[in-house]
């Protein structure tokens, strides 16, 4: 084996994720390594505890990156939320749902689970009825924005009954968070997880959370104490201390912070909205396309996330062979369904600094070029067009 070093291929990344990291993250990340514990590094995480408030639109205090990816987050929400023997109303609706299960189930806690298809948003009925049945409740946790199906579920709904029942709420908005409005404070959500790698084009590793004041009493107040020493969040908040009042915990993940930093300044500098309406947007150009091709999409209009598109197959299609041969000819990624969906469906993506006209574009039109020389039965020279005619509306 000949060793040497790694120069990855230049990709244009429209799957469920990670999407394209900006360049401007890229040269972040590149800077100069500092202490974690140095003077100029808390500075730092001060803007980014207060550009990660922005991102989520909360005045939460507990609002900080775990130093791990994304399921880190989820994991860090349950483990202190959950204690063994807790009743937990898991809302599944896709692969997400099924891994917040497995995360009650860890932590000691009881998981009753509110079932929905797959593609289609949780059911807020089915949630209040089997909160009625489940009065001695703590939690309800629920997926924002399903990265298994593409599907967005009504949160503030939610979270308000999971409110009337006095439960506290856990929101995965992995997919969602800078790509379409994640509204904390104005949604009463009470934990919330979510990932760098998605629409805030960071790269994968970073999971902000935020815990409102209710949630950070139920922690103050475990009986018992939390499972993970990582992700004691009684000990991760000295270390995320107010006015540079740090006590040491973990060496930081200190170059990807910068990263993260830097992305959540260019959501700042953009406009939350103009992001969230950036995403909605392109959405709009890319269905355009896939419907004039004559694909169609699985979930419902009102319940689709803009920035995680899930197509249908084509009767007779290979589409493991189409994602191959994407990959291998066009350099364009593109994601497979997962579980009950898998080999069903692909996943097209356009979060972030991906998300643009451009990249809409080349992605319909390798689509297209695959599809037509494996004789799919698709519409030609249509897709491109009807999807310029929306961006460019």
């Amino acid at each position: 084996m000949q060793i040497q070093s790694f120069v990855p291929p230049v990709r244009t990344l429209m799957g469920p994720g990670p999407s394209d990291v900006h360049p401007r993250v890229l040269a972040a990340m590149a800077r100069p390594t500092i202490g974690h514990l140095d003077p100029q590094f808390g500075a730092m995480m001060e803007q980014l505890k207060y550009l990660l408030q922005y991102a989520f639109q909360t005045k939460n205090t507990l609002t900080i990156p775990v130093s791990a990816p994304g399921s880190a987050g989820m994991e860090s929400c349950f483990v202190n939320l959950v204690e063994p023997g807790d009743k937990v109303i898991v809302c599944q609706n896709g692969v997400f749902g099924g891994r917040m299960k497995e995360n009650v189930e860890r932590a000691g806690g009881v998981a009753v689970m509110v079932q929905d298809p797959w593609g289609r948003a949780v059911d807020p009925n089915k949630l209040r009825e089997t909160l009625q049945a489940h009065r001695d409740a703590k939690v309800v946790a629920f997926v924002h924005a399903e990265t298994s199906t593409g599907a967005q579920s009504d949160a503030a709904t939610l979270c308000a009954i999971a409110r009337e029942f006095d439960c506290l709420t856990i929101v995965d908005a992995v997919t969602s968070l800078g790509g379409s409005p994640v509204l904390v404070d104005e949604w009463g959500v009470d934990a919330v997880y979510s990932g760098s790698q998605k629409c805030l084009s960071c790269t994968p590793g970073l999971a902000p959370v935020s815990f409102g004041d209710r949630a950070v009493e139920r922690i103050k107040a475990r009986k018992q104490r939390v499972a993970s020493w990582f992700l004691d969040l009684t000990l991760v908040m000295g270390y995320w201390g107010d006015k540079g009042k740090r006590v040491y915990h973990h060496t930081a993940p200190i170059n990807p912070l910068y990263g993260l930093h830097e992305s959540l300044v260019i959501l700042h500098e953009e406009g939350i909205e103009n992001a969230w309406q950036r995403h909605a947007q392109n959405h709009q150009a890319l269905r355009a396309g896939i419907e004039a091709m004559g694909l169609e999409f699985i979930v419902p209009e009102a319940e689709r996330l803009p920035q995680l598109n899930a197509i249908g197959v084509p009767a007779g299609v290979d589409e493991a062979k189409v994602r191959q041969r994407l990959l291998q000819e066009f350099d364009l990624e593109i994601g497979a369904g997962l579980g009950e969906l898998a080999g069903k469906i692909w996943r097209i993506g356009q979060m972030g600094f991906a998300s643009n006209p451009k990249n809409i574009l080349y992605c319909l039109n390798a689509l297209e070029a695959v599809l037509v020389s494996m004789k799919a039965p698709i519409e030609t020279g249509k897709a491109a067009a009807a999807a310029l005619a929306v961006a460019t509306a």
